[in-house]
């Protein structure tokens, strides 16, 4: 009996220090406000590996009433970052930002059902995935999976002025400031917020060869034209029924 008391008691200190100080080893121990932060943090790298092309952050998604287990309901986060390029360069792109991420990403571009695709692990069970969703067009997405939802989001776009990029890109199209933009941000591994401002500014058509002059072309083909002003990119959109603008400043390095 004594030494079946001892042997719990040893058990019982174990699982103490356990819980205390040992890191959770799978997913469903960390909760969606702790993989978060990871994610952030991984988009912002992702942004720095780009390069000098056009992109734009996309807006967080968060899917609730998932299941962490067959009890437990939860909820997961997927950040996003879109980045035209000319049709064909797709994967010229995917391996230029899987030779930039950190070595213990272990990131990687194979080729499935006919196109490429960049899986990496950004650490804490943040999955990384970049795949060419249309013909010039690379999505990238950091995905935290189902976790306990130990916090509400609520707004996750931030409004604020449309800056002064989407000012002169609005004024040389013709088409009024509107009050208040939504802003998408992440942090740089450097410090500092990488950004992306989005406006809608009213329905097509509407021609894109006033925006000419306002900077070094990026991106020029039919509904799609980018290009860079100072440390901004500005991507001008008209494949849809709107004219949409968004403007990027991304980091240092």
């Amino acid at each position: 009996m004594p030494a079946t008391v001892a042997w719990a008691l040893l058990l019982a200190g174990l699982t103490w220090w356990s819980v205390r100080h040992d890191p959770p080893t799978v997913k469903e121990q960390r909760t969606l406000g702790q993989a978060a932060a990871v994610t952030d943090r991984a988009m912002g790298r992702l942004v720095a590996a780009l390069g000098d092309g056009a992109w734009e952050l996309t807006p967080p998604r968060v899917e609730r009433g998932c299941r962490v287990t067959p009890l437990t309901d939860g909820a997961a986060l997927t950040r996003g970052l879109d980045v035209p390029v000319p049709a064909g360069s797709e994967r010229a792109l995917l391996d230029h930002v899987t030779q930039r991420l950190p070595a213990d990403w272990r990131a990687g571009v194979a080729t499935e059902a006919g196109r490429p695709r960049l899986r990496a692990d950004a650490g804490e069970f943040i999955a990384i995935d970049g795949r060419v969703v249309a013909d010039g067009l690379v999505r990238f997405s950091a995905a935290t999976g189902c976790r306990p939802a130990d916090i509400e989001f609520g707004e996750l776009l931030l409004a604020h002025p449309a800056g002064p990029a989407l000012t002169a890109a609005l004024g040389a199209l013709g088409r009024p400031a509107p009050v208040g933009a939504k802003w998408v941000t992440a942090p740089c591994p450097a410090g500092g917020p990488a950004r992306t401002v989005v406006v809608t500014a009213g329905a097509v058509p509407a021609s894109l060869a006033a925006l000419r002059p306002l900077g070094a072309v990026l991106l020029d083909r039919p509904g799609t034209y980018a290009y860079r002003s100072g440390s901004a990119v500005v991507l001008a959109d008209t494949t849809g029924d709107r004219l949409r603008l968004a403007a990027s400043t991304g980091c240092a390095g």
